[in-house]
């Protein structure tokens, strides 16, 4: 779900199994991605992943580093992740969206060949697409709370309407 120009481009690592099923993005019921989306302040309402294109009235879109199904992201090879990485760099340039989210850092890391990167806005750019490396929604992600990634979230909507 990608249109020219967007002011965020939402990137998730790779379907789930149940993503898969339905076509929607971040499907699984425990995802947080919505919600999330939501709280921040991106969307004036919580979408459910039928409604995904929806963003699009919001300047917003969707799409993937790896398009192979799985059950968790961490099933991905590193050749995978390279070669989404370079193809997602494609599509970014095709699109120009202002802001590429990276929606899981260790993902990014290998996809991008950037080791050491944090979540945050990045020093690289793709043309003149700026990136910004979000925690993973997944409910596997126990590292970061609702409220951390909502204000994660938050940081990368105030950065987006600059």
């Amino acid at each position: 779900m990608i249109a020219d120009g967007l002011r965020v481009l939402f990137c998730g690592i790779n379907p789930g199994l149940m993503s898969a099923a339905t076509g929607h993005h971040f499907a699984r019921p425990g995802n947080r991605f919505w919600p999330v989306l939501h709280a921040s302040g991106f969307t004036p309402r919580r979408l459910d992943p039928a409604e995904q294109d929806e963003l699009l009235a919001s300047g917003l879109g969707i799409t993937n580093v790896v398009a192979r199904a799985s059950a968790r992201a961490d099933e991905l090879t590193r050749d995978e992740l390279l070669e989404g990485g370079r193809l997602l760099a494609e599509r970014v340039l095709r699109y120009e969206p202002r802001w590429l989210a990276v929606v899981g850092v260790t993902a990014y890391r290998v996809a991008f060949t950037e080791p050491r990167a944090r979540i945050g806005p990045q020093d690289r750019t793709i043309g003149g697409t700026r990136i910004w490396v979000l925690p993973n929604p997944s409910g596997l992600n126990a590292g970061w709370s609702t409220q951390a990634m909502t204000e994660e979230f938050g940081r990368l909507r105030d950065a987006s309407q600059e």
